[in-house]
């Protein structure tokens, strides 16, 4: 699913980035893949994402952050 239309950004890619340790916060996705810097309308969603994937790795392994 397209997250940030402006950049072409897809959940996928969100997700990815936070497992490799590369984006911990809406300001590193921003600057890695451009989300919320046009219109901004995708920011909360992005935001979500990165907590949702963020979660989803400190269950799966308590003692390791994504990445």
């Amino acid at each position: 699913m397209y997250v940030c239309l402006c950049r072409g950004v897809t959940c996928r890619q969100i997700r990815e980035r936070v497992r490799q340790g590369e984006a911990r916060s809406l300001r590193d996705l921003s600057r890695s893949l451009g989300v919320a810097t046009q219109c901004g309308k995708c920011g909360r969603c992005a935001r979500a994402l990165i907590d949702e994937e963020s979660a989803s790795c400190a269950r799966d392994d308590p003692a390791r952050q994504c990445a």
